[in-house]
């Protein structure tokens, strides 16, 4: 079981029950939040996907060559571009976000952590500034723990994913949503039944 679903079921007051995130533990969140059925169930859903089942919270960066070439491509577009960074996390993580965030060195501090992988520096900033939770940005790590739903919160606030939850649970919904976390559609069957699954247990 995962210390963060833990800590989400005792903070919503509901059994802690070892490795299990059922229907209890998700009316107990929607109830907490303040959540509605339908916007429970797609950020449910697709945290549930995210996390392989809020089983994971932080990113893993320990890649093959392949692998690195096939997700970053403009960066690693020859198999010896990519060999120094294989099976390195700290050194793929300061390399893909370092440069990008302006903080050289420090990618694998801001690494992507939580339901849906809250990631770079200045997205951990903004999160921290929106929630006045300032021990995020002294221990990032804590992300993974204590704010791995509220970072999935904060992420479907912040991009206005709220206004299509508001659409309902249909295939073409949950497609554009996992546009808006995922970049493209992995995973997406997976995302449309969990999504579909959670709403149906909220919905009684």
């Amino acid at each position: 079981m995962s210390e963060a679903l833990k800590n989400l079921q005792e903070k919503c007051g509901c059994a802690v029950v070892d490795g299990v995130f059922g229907p209890n533990t998700a009316r107990h969140i929607v109830d907490h939040y303040k959540l509605s059925p339908l916007r429970g169930a797609h950020l449910l859903g697709q945290s549930a996907h995210e996390s392989a089942g809020f089983k994971l919270t932080e990113e893993n960066l320990n890649y093959s060559v392949k692998a690195m070439m096939r997700v970053w491509p403009s960066r690693f577009p020859t198999e010896e571009s990519a060999e120094p960074y294989a099976r390195n996390p700290k050194a793929l993580a300061d390399k893909v976000y370092g440069s990008r965030m302006q903080n050289q060195g420090q990618g694998y501090k801001w690494r992507g952590r939580g339901f849906l992988q809250l990631t770079g520096a200045m997205n951990y900033k903004a999160f921290a500034k929106d929630m006045k939770a300032d021990e995020v940005l002294d221990d990032p790590d804590c992300v993974a723990d204590e704010y791995a739903l509220d970072t999935a919160i904060w992420y479907f606030d912040v991009n206005g994913l709220w206004h299509y939850c508001d659409k309902g649970i249909t295939d073409e919904v949950i497609k554009q949503i996992t546009k808006k976390i995922n970049g493209g559609y992995h995973g997406l069957d997976d995302r449309i039944n969990q999504t579909k699954k959670i709403f149906a247990w909220l919905s009684v």
